[in-house]
């Protein structure tokens, strides 16, 4: 699914329109400004930020920049980007820590945000950038919210602070600074309650945890669908606690999920993680540059680049380009190479990062992530030769490798072909390397095979 699904269709259909054209006259612009200013009130962007961001876009859009450039539509279409990078945040604003450790993280928000969960996935994420990290659980209201956060710990082997019989979240943030001082955790993130709404009590409370353990960094997580509340909780919190950014999460979601774009504007605080999806590593950096691209159909090449570089192993790179010049690709890569793409995430969501794919495009392709796993169980349900020999592999071969990986022979010989069929690619594009530009060699209608 892309981020902000609604607008973001809405906005590339706008922009599509006006991508060609050779000459830009007023009268263009007021249409598009119609249209985006539409997109974005549907989508639940604050009032009176669609006002300001439609005019920066007219006053820029209806100036010498494009009526004097060569390429009037496409100097429109990067206007639109440059506004709406600058309305989520021009720069990335990168997490601070402090000189003298452990650093604290407050996060709070309301019930239902995705506290808890976020909480653990910026322990995870942080402590790949080299921190010790300790979470400490201070929700004492709602019912196994502590035994929640637990377990997200031991998913991510991140030790939980918990205080036996501690009623009072003041008390157990005090302890679990001190437990984390003492354990040489060098980054404390306490997870609070959430209320239904905006209250005094709430308030109070967090008032009281902020005066004892003085954080480094006040997060407030905000549930990107809903709406313009987003917008209105984190003003309030932001008057009565002071905050220092913003998580967004569910970005994944419906069209309303446009309300996070306000969030920055109105109160002049960063945006600095978005948390899609439901895996514990689903969270990154926010950077509205490439929020901008992914929203406006551009891609985001270097997420994308980033995403493939964490599971990226350059010895077994170049183990596979030699493989794939001398055509000796075995089902040992080809597993590996799935299980790799796999973990870089939902391939839905890897392709949406691909310049030119837009929502349309994606709602066509139908990653069957089942059948990934069917392939996978059939592989692995093979003998070391079969795998590196697929051509050993006979019909009472096939009856075994069924029964073990749960399959049918038609699953085992139609994965047979498709490895068949890439390895005839691979030579291709070798030929084609070998051919210089003379073209020859070619695809031959391939396709993924799942």
């Amino acid at each position: 699914m892309a981020v902000f699904e609604g607008l973001s269709e809405k906005l590339q259909q706008t922009i599509k329109k006006m991508r060609g054209k050779g000459r830009v006259t007023e009268k263009d612009v007021k249409q598009m400004m119609r249209e985006i200013k539409l997109a974005l009130l549907e989508a639940d962007v604050n009032y009176k930020v669609v006002k300001d961001f439609v005019k920066s876009i007219s006053e820029r859009a209806v100036g010498q920049e494009v009526f004097e450039s060569l390429t009037p539509g496409q100097q429109v279409i990067k206007i639109v980007n440059e506004e709406l990078v600058n309305l989520m945040g021009k720069a990335p604003s990168k997490s601070t820590f402090s000189s003298k450790p452990p650093t604290v993280y407050l996060m709070v928000g309301l019930q239902g945000s995705g506290k808890t969960t976020t909480s653990g996935k910026l322990a995870n994420l942080l402590r790949k950038q080299g921190k010790k990290p300790l979470l400490a659980a201070c929700d004492v209201y709602r019912p196994a919210a502590v035994k929640q956060l637990q377990i997200v710990g031991k998913q991510l082997d991140i030790p939980v602070f918990t205080l036996d019989n501690g009623k009072n979240p003041v008390d157990i943030a005090k302890a679990a600074f001190e437990h984390a001082r003492e354990n040489m955790n060098d980054l404390l993130i306490i997870d609070t309650a959430g209320r239904l709404h905006v209250d005094e009590e709430l308030m109070e409370e967090l008032k009281n945890i902020k005066k004892k353990v003085m954080p480094h960094e006040i997060l407030l997580v905000v549930d990107s669908m809903t709406g313009q509340d987003a917008v209105n909780v984190a003003e309030s919190f932001n008057k009565k606690l002071g905050i220092d950014g913003i998580v967004l999460t569910k970005l994944d979601g419906d069209t309303r999920g446009g309300a996070a774009l306000s969030v920055k504007s109105v109160t002049g605080k960063p945006i600095k993680y978005a948390a899609m999806g439901e895996k514990l590593s689903d969270i990154e950096p926010f950077y509205p540059d490439r929020m901008a691209s992914r929203i406006l159909g551009m891609g985001d090449v270097l997420s994308l680049i980033e995403k493939a570089q964490e599971n990226f192993n350059e010895k077994k790179a170049l183990e596979l380009e030699q493989k794939m010049r001398k055509q000796q690709l075995t089902l040992e890569d080809f597993l590996e190479q799935m299980q790799e793409l796999k973990r870089m995430g939902p391939i839905n969501e890897i392709m949406g990062m691909m310049p030119g794919m837009n929502n349309k495009m994606l709602k066509n392709v139908d990653v069957d992530e089942k059948k990934m796993g069917q392939m996978e169980a059939i592989i692995k349900s093979m003998t070391r030769e079969e795998r590196n020999n697929p051509q050993v592999i006979n019909s009472s071969r096939k009856k075994r490798i069924a029964g073990g990986s749960g399959t049918t022979i038609q699953q085992i010989n139609r994965l047979l072909n498709d490895f068949a069929q890439m390895k005839k690619m691979m030579k291709n594009l070798t030929d084609m390397t070998k051919a210089g530009k003379r073209g020859r060699g070619g695809l031959g209608g391939f396709k993924l095979p799942f």
